[in-house]
């Protein structure tokens, strides 16, 4: 099994949300809702919004296996809205989803070694993430396995997040 990373756009946009929507229903099927919800991301005109701003903003990229797509992420010069801004130069991980029929082979840590290689290739030091603080910090700890270090945290209502940052 080969994952093959490329360069997304705006006609991606219908593959991303379709791997957003299977990773909630992956997350909900392990009895997870409180990370993101019960409802598909493309049922929610509001997260619709947001996915197609951030991925026309940011750079996309796409993972595959056997030309289908199982995992993506947008590179984004500074965080979302609810996430404190920092005074230097950063490349931001949004969108971070592997497709619920692709968990447990490697696509997570295939595009967050890419994101790695842009943060360094564009000469920059600071790449940061932020994830779902809940479920026991589950998805932190897999960070940290993937090199980041925890920083801050923030809250969005009852939703708690954690930001973690990996410098080169």
């Amino acid at each position: 099994m080969e994952i093959i990373i490329r360069k997304g756009g705006a006609d991606d946009i219908p593959a991303i949300l379709g791997m957003l929507d299977s990773a909630v229903a992956w997350l909900n099927g392990k009895g997870i809702t409180d990370q993101w919800g019960t409802e598909p991301w493309s049922a929610r005109p509001k997260a619709v919004r947001q996915v197609e701003e951030t991925v026309i903003e940011g750079n996309p990229w796409i993972a595959e296996i056997d030309g289908v797509p199982a995992g993506t992420l947008t590179l984004t010069p500074h965080p979302g809205p609810h996430v404190p801004r920092v005074e230097e130069p950063e490349l931001y991980v949004r969108l971070l989803t592997i497709d619920g029929r692709f968990h447990g082979r490697g696509v997570g840590a295939a595009l967050l070694a890419h994101a790695a290689e842009e943060t360094r290739r564009q000469g920059l030091s600071l790449l940061r993430v932020d994830c779902f603080a809940g479920s026991g910090g589950r998805l932190v700890a897999y960070y940290e396995g993937q090199g980041f270090t925890p920083t801050d945290t923030f809250t969005v209502g009852d939703w708690r997040g954690q930001i973690l940052e990996r410098r080169f």
